[in-house]
């Protein structure tokens, strides 16, 4: 499976070690077509939407809302042994095989 960092945050474990709370989510490719609508009143709307779009930020920006495919909780310590330095938005291939996990980072 394709995952990218969404969050990175530094944590302390029940114990007091200091560590990183690191949350995977999975690559979703969500094809962008334009809708040609039919009637006059539903270009109308479009028109106005566009409008809106671009006159208010907000409107233009789409909700997106991540649903975490791993959350990894790791100490200091233990981070440094898995050896993989996790960047938000870098992507990974995840293989999951004879009872490992692998992180192979996508260029």
């Amino acid at each position: 499976m394709r995952v990218i960092v969404h969050r990175i945050e530094s944590m302390r474990d029940a114990s007091g070690n200091l560590g990183k709370r690191i949350e995977l989510v999975e690559e979703n490719v969500i094809p962008s077509f334009a809708i040609r609508p039919q009637s006059e009143e539903a270009r109308m709307v479009q028109d106005v939407v566009r409008a809106l779009q671009q006159q208010i930020p907000i409107f233009g920006s789409r909700m997106q809302f991540h649903q975490p495919k791993i959350i990894l909780f790791l100490t200091e310590q233990e981070y440094e042994r898995l050896g993989v330095r996790f960047d938000v938005n870098q992507v990974y291939d995840v293989i999951l095989s004879d009872e490992t996990i692998k992180f192979r980072k996508v260029s």
